[in-house]
């Protein structure tokens, strides 16, 4: 992943991982579901349990809060790169160790899940690095960035497709 990200600005770095992020949590509920997470309301204690391992107790209710969020918004829409990383890694890694263990039933499910939010949490302060509660929330959305790169990627578009105003004659300059 690290090559993918290598020369993207933050906002481009943030779609990517975003995109990145949204695939590994359909696997993860898939392979959630498989251990007994079984309706809508399991996986959002399942996800929580995460969230309490990597934000030190807090709920998706919590960060939500915390980020300013009105009710529908996704608190993953409203994080930066770093931030986005560390969700990620939870969720691939919870993901590896429910399949790889064979954990089965919601407690030992959600266990795991905290326990690996923990970990993730852990490495980050070994690391020297800032705990995701006390990174900045973007002022944009994901929803706002898209837009904005949509917008920057026509531009760029129409730009290319112009024709010079002045066309070069092959002449010198300095006559």
């Amino acid at each position: 992943m690290a090559d993918e990200l290598a020369g993207l600005t933050e906002a481009q770095q943030r779609l990517f991982i975003r995109g990145q992020l949204a695939e590994h949590n359909r696997q993860l509920a898939d392979t959630a579901h498989t251990a007994g997470v079984v309706t809508a309301r399991d996986f959002a204690i399942f996800e929580d349990h995460g969230n309490m391992g990597l934000y030190a107790g807090e709920r998706a209710r919590d960060i939500a809060a915390r980020q300013g969020l009105a009710r529908g918004q996704h608190i993953l829409d409203h994080m930066g790169a770093t931030e986005l990383a560390a969700n990620h890694f939870r969720a691939t890694q919870t993901e590896e160790k429910v399949r790889r263990e064979c954990i089965t039933g919601k407690a030992a499910a959600n266990q795991t899940h905290f326990a690996i939010g923990r970990a993730v949490r852990g490495f980050i302060f070994e690391q020297g690095g800032t705990p995701p509660e006390e990174l900045p929330t973007p002022a944009q959305s994901i929803q706002q960035v898209l837009r904005s790169e949509a917008q920057r990627l026509e531009w760029e578009r129409a730009r290319q497709l112009q024709p010079p105003v002045f066309p070069d004659t092959g002449g010198d300059d300095a006559e």
